[in-house]
């Protein structure tokens, strides 16, 4: 253990020691590891970070959730525009319906999707989103408050003209979402008043945008707005331990009975899985991944042949020591490991630049983007596994040259 850490320590003194020497030389060669590292540690930062940010918002949408609608979301060329255009509209009634005979489903809520101006006194903003809930929409889809609070089920009942206003939309018609709650709104000449704030959360991947957006008792939204122009939908939640496969199959076939669809007919609706698009994205951002590690890698190609000619020319300006250190009974194995070890360590020197950039850019991202870029702890235990790996890939041809050497001839050289 003694002999080990004393070729560790004399390794890393004079790899220190060729740093100062030959700096010019030693920072080309590191250069092609620093930019190797950045580029699969950057790409995986902000790959994952992204990954993670949609993935909260997919969670956002519910777990075990189906979105019942007349769109397909995944979209597609053999899924044309046309024909969704076509089918009919969900309707409040199929809520109950659907309720009425699941056996897998914990809770159905029903959903109108529109916009319109809202204003208050001479504050106006052309453009909400307006949606009309009912009581299933908070176990489906839990609301967090800023201020206030969630509809009661009286309120509910009666329609009342109330309703729950989004964090900006709060800011922008009344400074703080604390003075909203009270006041009233104008929508399309009806006046409502504000009962809670939601809290910010910004605009999710499938374009609910809570914070630019007013909620209303469905009673009430259907006597201003349209409910058949309004992009009504069915949200639907299984019950815990009921797979996403289950609660579909049997959703399917209580729609096609609702809707006396014929064995033959295709289906008139579609069911959308927050499951399948989890696994979509999932999928998505494994061949990002890939696509970065490919160009990180060709990086660490360049940077592993600068190392390898920094270890070449350091084996043959220190020819004769190595012969010395054999003479007087150094082992090959102890020869290999010393300069395996400056190798290693000069690529650790390198990822460590780089890592360092990829800390500067993640710090400068998460300033400029709505959610934070991090570098992970399997991040930075990647980052020295590369370094290693690179290190030894790059040593062992040049180690191996300096530990077959012939004592004699080396002290000659």
């Amino acid at each position: 253990m003694a002999k080990t850490l004393n070729i560790l320590r004399n390794s890393v003194r004079l790899t220190l020691q060729e740093l100062r020497v030959n700096k010019l030389r030693t920072a080309l060669s590191l250069t092609g590891v620093a930019f190797g590292i950045f580029c699969i540690i950057g790409v995986l930062a902000a790959v994952n970070s992204l990954e993670r940010n949609i993935q909260n918002e997919v969670q956002s949408l519910g777990t075990n959730t189906i979105y019942i609608d007349k769109w397909d979301y995944s979209g597609g060329p053999d899924k044309p525009f046309w024909k969704f255009r076509s089918r009919p509209e969900m309707k409040y009634e199929e809520a109950d319906l659907v309720r009425q005979r699941a056996v897998l489903l914990d809770d159905i809520s029903f959903l109108l999707r529109t916009s319109s101006a809202i204003s208050h006194k001479d504050d106006l903003i052309p453009r909400a989103s307006v949606y009309g809930i009912v009581p299933a929409q908070m176990t489906i889809q839990p609301i967090k408050f800023e201020a206030g609070r969630y509809f009661s089920q009286a309120e509910f009942d009666a329609g009342n003209n109330i309703c729950l206003l989004g964090f900006t939309n709060a800011e922008n018609l009344f400074g703080t979402p604390e003075r909203a709650i009270g006041k009233q709104i104008d929508v399309k000449g009806k006046k409502v008043t504000v009962v809670g704030v939601i809290r910010k959360e910004g605009t999710n991947f499938i374009g609910w945008d809570y914070d630019n957006c007013v909620m209303m008792p469905y009673r009430f939204a259907k006597q201003i707005f349209d409910a058949k122009s309004s992009n009504p939908i069915l949200i639907a939640k299984g019950k815990d331990g009921v797979s996403t496969a289950a609660l579909m199959d049997e959703l399917e076939g209580i729609m096609r009975q609702i809707r006396r669809i014929a064995p033959r007919e295709d289906d008139n609706f579609s069911l959308n899985s927050v499951e399948a698009f989890s696994k979509a994205i999932t999928g998505f951002f494994s061949v990002l991944n890939i696509v970065g590690g490919i160009i990180g890698g060709i990086s660490l190609v360049v940077g592993l042949f600068g190392i390898a000619n920094i270890m070449f020319v350091t084996v043959k300006e220190r020819t004769s020591v190595i012969g010395l250190k054999k003479a007087i009974g150094a082992k090959k194995s102890s020869i290999l490991f010393e300069f395996l070890l400056e190798a290693i360590i000069l690529c650790l020197l390198g990822g460590s630049v780089g890592l360092f950039f990829v800390f500067v850019g993640t710090k400068i991202s998460s300033k400029l983007l709505d959610f934070p870029i991090y570098i992970s702890l399997p991040m930075l235990i990647t980052t020295i596994i590369v370094c290693v790996a690179v290190g030894v890939l790059a040593g062992i041809f040049p180690a191996s040259r300096a530990a077959k050497l012939d004592p004699v001839v080396a002290i000659r050289s």
